[in-house]
């Protein structure tokens, strides 16, 4: 299971989601048949899986946790994987005890948002992928003034790749304050 901490419950932003669904589309690659299921409600327990990856296991109702519980150990009968992401570990969810401890058989990896200086070098790392490099200072600007979380750093970092060539300017702090004063308009 992916998730929180205990002393970190709002893991927003933290990656369970891509985590889940890049596993789920790697399993599919190396010819195993996975499925990435968004919520438990959208689980189908007698899909013929051979990896399953469930986000967001904590809002399961009865029915819900009846259909994980059913396809857990289907999956794990196969001799499949279940990969699941949750809010808090399996020993701390509001489930059904038999799904709690079914879920808690297996690894739990605790994943956290990343600190700035690991959000700065993941969007120095993306801006390199896409052909540009950037500033400490440009980095320095858009964690202050721009949303936070990764997505939107990086579709953020993309919109603005999209903007600086079609100015043909390169990205500066005064491109990126432009930029963003354009784009959100004054309340």
């Amino acid at each position: 299971i992916l998730s929180g901490s205990d002393d970190c419950t709002n893991t927003a932003g933290a990656g369970k989601t891509h985590l889940l669904r890049a596993f789920a589309a790697a399993s599919g690659t190396a010819g195993r048949a996975a499925r990435y299921f968004a919520t438990p409600a959208d689980v189908e327990a007698g899909a013929d899986l051979a990896v399953v990856a469930v986000d967001d296991v904590e809002r399961a109702d009865a029915a819900g946790a009846a259909a994980l519980f059913t396809l857990f150990n289907a999956v794990r009968a196969r001799g499949g994987t279940f990969v699941a992401a949750a809010r808090l570990p399996a020993a701390r969810l509001a489930l059904r005890d038999d799904l709690r401890t079914r879920l808690g058989w297996g690894l739990t990896l605790e994943i956290r948002p990343l600190a700035d200086a690991d959000r700065a070098a993941a969007l120095i790392a993306h801006a390199r992928q896409r052909g540009f490099d950037l500033g400490d200072d440009v980095i320095a600007y858009l964690l202050a003034h721009g949303r936070r979380d990764m997505r939107s750093l990086t579709s953020t970092l993309a919109a603005l790749d999209r903007h600086s060539l079609s100015t043909r300017r390169p990205i500066t702090v005064p491109l990126l304050r432009a930029w963003m004063a354009a784009a959100s308009p004054p309340p």
